[in-house]
């Protein structure tokens, strides 16, 4: 029997994750697998390059989980500083370009495809964006990239445009480096992944640890150190419609997109967000032998019932279990995500599941929404902290819909019970009943996301009066 040929076009979580599992049901002889990472790194935690700029973990080989020998040693080529620039479908082969080795280009051939290429940091098309001294932050080779500009900069001053969870991580941080941090969001409040209101919260929070906030500033350009905005010499400033920020070193936090250029120019399908549309064994829609996963493709959302662009590492390497299983002869699927995420800027933690207002509206939804601020333990327990919590519910069924979270210690991880509780299409009075751990050191007698369900479950009822 022939040996089959699997391509891995990226050496990160899904890529790796993919090729290992394909591996453990497929030997060599049965399966030759060929993986091809542009990067230095491979298999590592882009999630944790904020912390490693932070100084509070080691970098970058604390970030990897998997090196490129231990790779090699289980029988998978891994082939790292080697970029594939075109797919061929027709004849099955991939080209690729050496990036340390004088550019040298050639073809390899394969019977089948995983696609990991991940996705890439918005850059807006503005004067002096691509200047030394700015940077998007996702992959280690950007957070190495980071380190040596502030390594080398005299200045302390940082200014990050963008205020999702990249940027606030970010002016984490940079806070943490001694920075004088100042960020601009467009939007009328930080964390967009959040209602405004919630938002609001995040917002008053960062002013007061010292992170100069300034909302709907719509950046304009980046000065540089010798012809404005148009030289080729190192960021000084940030410009906006109303105003110019000095800055010694430039963070983009303006989320990312699909990585899907080599894809889009083979013809594969895409969605709305521009990631590729796969079934739920995450093959390519329309082609058996094409497989893609990570931040590269668009996911079913499970309550809206829609197809969304979450870039996250959970769902990167279980798209890879999934596709390594089917490449390797099993089977599994990916049936969807409910939207958890969660981050934190200093003490303040910040977490999201389901739906926000617009995307329930967008989705067709009709829906009561609640707030409750309460304690992350028992209110006459030392360390006692405010926490809000808003839910929403469906205003006919009562069933949960979102859930947010805005609070210090203890607060962020809470989201979990919410995402299981969407994930089961529970309704906000079953919830109440869900036997949680108590005690006076972790939660009030009522904690706060069950307070917030009765809430929930009182305003469906009056709804429906």
């Amino acid at each position: 029997m022939a040996t089959e040929q699997l391509v891995v076009v990226g050496g990160d979580a899904t890529g790796m994750a993919a090729a290992s599992q394909a591996r453990r049901l497929k030997k060599p002889d049965e399966l030759a697998i060929t993986a091809f990472e542009r990067g230095h790194y491979t298999s590592y935690s882009a999630c944790g390059i904020p912390y490693w700029v932070g100084g509070e973990v080691d970098g970058p080989d604390g970030l990897i989980a998997r090196t490129a020998q231990e790779h090699r040693a289980r029988d998978i080529d891994l082939r790292l500083r080697c970029e594939v620039t075109e797919l061929d479908l027709d004849r099955g082969r991939v080209r690729t370009r050496e990036l340390d080795n004088g550019g040298r280009e050639s073809w390899t051939g394969f019977d089948k495809l995983v696609l990991a290429t991940g996705a890439r940091p918005r850059r807006p098309d503005l004067p002096g964006i691509d200047a030394p001294g700015v940077h998007g932050v996702q992959t280690l080779d950007d957070g190495q990239a980071l380190l040596d500009t502030l390594d080398a900069s005299p200045g302390r001053r940082a200014v990050i445009v963008g205020a999702g969870y990249i940027g606030v991580e970010m002016a984490e941080a940079l806070i943490r480096r001694g920075y004088e941090v100042t960020v601009l969001e467009q939007s009328a409040q930080p964390m967009s992944t959040l209602d405004p209101d919630m938002g609001a919260l995040v917002h008053e929070a960062m002013c007061a640890m010292g992170i100069e906030t300034v909302r709907g500033a719509t950046v304009t350009g980046v000065l540089t150190d010798d012809e404005g905005t148009s030289g080729g010499g190192r960021a000084r400033a940030v410009t906006t419609e109303d105003a110019e920020y000095p800055a010694d070193v430039v963070v983009l936090g303006l989320g990312v997109r699909p990585e899907t250029t080599l894809a889009a120019a083979a013809g594969l399908p895409l969605g709305a967000s521009g990631g590729l549309l796969t079934d739920l064994a995450m093959r390519v829609r329309g082609h058996d032998h094409i497989w893609a996963g990570g931040d590269c493709v668009e996911v079913l959302d499970l309550v809206s019932g829609q197809l969304r662009h979450i870039a996250l590492g959970t769902h990167a390497n279980k798209h890879g279990q999934v596709i390594g299983a089917n490449v390797g002869g099993g089977y599994a699927t990916f049936p969807g995500v409910v939207g958890t995420a969660v981050s934190k800027v200093c003490d303040l933690e910040i977490a999201r599941t389901g739906l926000l207002e617009r995307e329930a509206l967008a989705a067709g939804l009709r829906f009561v929404t609640v707030t409750v601020e309460a304690t992350n333990r028992a209110g006459y327990y030392p360390g006692a902290r405010p926490m809000h919590v808003k839910m929403l519910a469906e205003r006919r069924t009562g069933r949960l819909l979102g859930v947010q979270i805005v609070g210090r210690e203890g607060a962020g991880k809470r989201v979990d019970i919410a995402a299981v509780a969407l994930t089961a299409g529970m309704t906000v009075e079953r919830m109440t009943a869900l036997d949680l751990g108590y005690a006076p050191p972790f939660s009030p007698v009522w904690d706060p996301v069950l307070v917030a369900a009765r809430k929930a479950a009182a305003a469906v009822r009056d709804a429906g009066a």
